[in-house]
């Protein structure tokens, strides 16, 4: 129960901590614009990844190219090349700020999240693929589990439940406060799948930890799938140019 390791170098807050799957090294980033890569034994700062124009709120690391993933409230994603320190892209297809990021374990794709939509990208190159539409809130958190459920939850409580690869938005809920609370308490500030992918973690900010688990009662008459607004809204996307 003691703190072990100091980092020092940040301006402002840190909003976003992510941990390289394969090295030794720690990204944080904050509301000093830039994402700061750290050697975690020696505690030295090995790069300044600066470029953004406001807080980075969002951090994801890939033991590929690009090794790092930020979003930041001034509405872009840029892609890192870990070795040089420098930027290899920037997506500027939000028009909100970006305070959420997701990515699978079973392709090398990822979602970014904003107030105006979700985005589905290739993690290679950072080309756009899709938009999920529908989520109409600002989007502080959103996990993903190996079944290709993906969850976003919103400053205002409200939960969508996605399918990954298609951006089928099949369930929609809303988080209760905690009783004493007051109504707009009722925000959700992070989520995370357990390791099994059946319990979802949510914190929020009427003080309380939430585990949501899936219904077991529920089936496909008590829970149907829309089919045919769903096959026209692909089809409509389709023809729709970005």
């Amino acid at each position: 129960n003691q703190v072990i390791r100091h980092y020092h170098g940040h301006l402002s807050g840190v909003f976003s901590v992510a941990l390289h799957p394969t090295l030794d090294i720690l990204v944080t980033g904050g509301r000093d614009a830039v994402a700061r890569v750290w050697d975690m034994r020696s505690k030295t700062q090995v790069h300044v990844m600066a470029g953004h124009e406001n807080t980075v709120a969002s951090i994801l690391t890939k033991p590929t190219d690009p090794q790092i993933i930020t979003g930041s409230h001034d509405t872009t994603v840029k892609l890192w090349d870990l070795a040089a320190g420098k930027c290899m892209s920037t997506l500027t297809h939000h028009q909100k700020s970006i305070r959420a990021l997701a990515q699978p374990t079973f392709e090398n794709t990822f979602v970014s999240g904003a107030a105006d939509c979700l985005k589905y990208w290739q993690g290679k190159d950072g080309r756009f693929l899709k938009s999920y539409n529908g989520h109409n809130a600002v989007i502080n958190a959103m996990a993903v589990n190996d079944d290709g459920v993906l969850v976003s939850g919103g400053d205002d409580g409200s939960m969508h439940f996605w399918d990954y690869k298609t951006g089928h938005n099949y369930q929609s809920t809303t988080s209760v406060v905690q009783p004493g609370s007051l109504d707009a308490e009722n925000s959700i500030m992070a989520t995370q799948f357990d390791l099994t992918g059946t319990r979802l973690i949510t914190g929020e900010a009427d003080k309380t930890i939430k585990i949501w688990k899936q219904d077991d009662e529920a089936s496909e008459i008590s829970d149907p799938i829309d089919m045919v607004a769903w096959r026209k809204k692909c089809l409509k996307e389709a023809k729709q140019r970005y």
